[in-house]
């Protein structure tokens, strides 16, 4: 039956043209957006998934440019160490042409204070971005100051993030200089060099007695060496202790027997021969020595220190007799002290370019692993989310060929009502 009021072929013929104009409309929106899922409402699990891996890869870009800001940190503070090492190994080359009789020593020491403060200046440009970390203010030994670089942002199981960084302890062992305001310094090349002072003598031996021109005072342990009345021995020990009496600022002196061995002597009288009277015979240059202090087991820990007065930056080849007196050891020794410190801190230098270069590799490799990881990221997103071009392109030409028949359906059936009209012509 055909009926001019209800066209069921023309509501048919429109349904079908309505629902291709929809399916063309969303693929021509793949192809123009280039996504499968660009909104909630496309897929809400997925794309609930692509919108929080987007937001992490936004985190990451961020630790990638922190990752980049920290490496220049780290080579600034390594560009910096490394002439610093070059300039104390020159340091180090003085000094041992200082050991050569007849040098002038006030010449050599004009060319090392340059060096020093080269050495100042290298410490104060390492900055970089407001940051160096070459120097810090520290104030003791144990002092430590922290320093950090993002190293990685990172999302659990339990969806819970954090923020990991690559740390860096500013620390007696890391830092050139202290900028602390005390007197003592704890940096690797203002620390001054200290001779340790160990309260004891070998297991069992009692420190001596002293003679007077001619006489030989009799124990079990020791002998005089000379009838000079200046020199002590014990187990081996020789000392002079006219040049080797040095104080620890703590109200203790201290006789040397040998290098870095000492024992603690006292300006009270002493019984060494044990008949009830202190003997002028016990007498070292005005000060006797303490038996208690002395007659301790071998490998006693150690007392205190004597503060030698130089530290690389400070060191002065033409002051060698103040840093004798200060430890007890002549002016040569006090120069191959000198030596054999600024050896130890260059290990110390050394070490801490280590560290540093260390940390500088371990930036590179993160650098690259965030960069492999955000492609990776991307790339899993663009599986959940990304339209098949591919098959886009194929359906859109279906759905526009479609379109069109679905028009042409359209016009047939509405056309049918027209013939009608021809039945009521004449």
């Amino acid at each position: 039956m055909t009926s001019i009021l209800t066209n069921v072929a023309a509501m048919a013929a429109l349904q079908t043209l309505r629902g291709i104009n929809t399916d063309l409309q969303d693929t021509q929106s793949r192809v123009s957006s280039g996504y499968r899922v660009a909104t909630a409402s496309d897929n809400a699990a997925y794309w609930s998934i692509a919108t929080t891996m987007r937001s992490d890869n936004s985190a990451l870009s961020a630790v990638s440019d922190a990752l980049g800001l920290g490496a220049a940190k780290i080579d600034t503070a390594y560009s910096a160490m490394d002439s610093a090492v070059d300039v104390v190994t020159e340091i180090k080359a003085k000094l041992v042409a200082a050991t050569e009789k007849g040098v002038d020593k006030s010449k050599i020491q004009e060319e090392i204070d340059q060096l020093q403060d080269q050495l100042q200046s290298i410490s104060q440009s390492a900055s970089f971005s407001g940051e160096n970390w070459l120097q810090a203010t520290l104030g003791s030994s144990t002092a430590s100051v922290q320093k950090s670089v993002v190293g990685s942002f990172v999302r659990d199981a339990a969806g819970n993030v954090s923020v990991k960084t690559i740390d860096y302890d500013l620390d007696s062992s890391t830092v050139l200089f202290d900028t602390s305001t005390g007197t003592t310094k704890y940096g690797i090349l203002d620390n001054n060099y200290s001779v340790s002072i160990a309260d004891q003598t070998l297991a069992d031996v009692s420190i001596s007695y002293l003679a007077t021109d001619g006489v030989t005072q009799k124990t079990s342990t020791a002998t005089v060496a000379t009838a000079t009345g200046t020199w002590l021995v014990a187990e081996g020990y020789t000392v002079n202790t006219d040049t080797k009496l040095a104080d620890d600022g703590g109200g203790n002196t201290w006789v040397m027997l040998s290098d870095d061995v000492w024992a603690k002597a006292t300006n009270t009288p002493g019984d060494i021969d044990a008949d009830g009277t202190a003997d002028q015979q016990e007498v070292v240059s005005g000060w006797y020595v303490d038996t208690a202090n002395t007659a301790t087991a071998a490998g006693a820990t150690t007392a205190t220190s004597i503060d030698l007065g130089f530290s690389v930056s400070t060191l002065d080849i033409t002051k060698l007799a103040d840093v004798g007196s200060k430890g007890g050891i002549t002016s040569d020794n006090a120069l191959g002290k000198m030596i054999q410190y600024v050896d130890t801190q260059l290990k110390a230098m050394t070490s801490a370019a280590s560290a540093l270069g260390s940390i500088s590799t371990r930036i590179q490799l993160q650098e690259d692993f965030v960069s492999a990881l955000t492609d990776s990221i991307d790339s899993g997103v663009g599986r959940l989310v990304d339209a098949d071009m591919e098959e886009e392109s194929s359906k859109l030409s279906a759905l526009q060929t479609q379109q069109q028949l679905a028009i042409q359906s359209l016009s047939i059936a509405n056309s049918s009502a027209q013939n009608i009209l021809s039945l009521f012509q004449n």
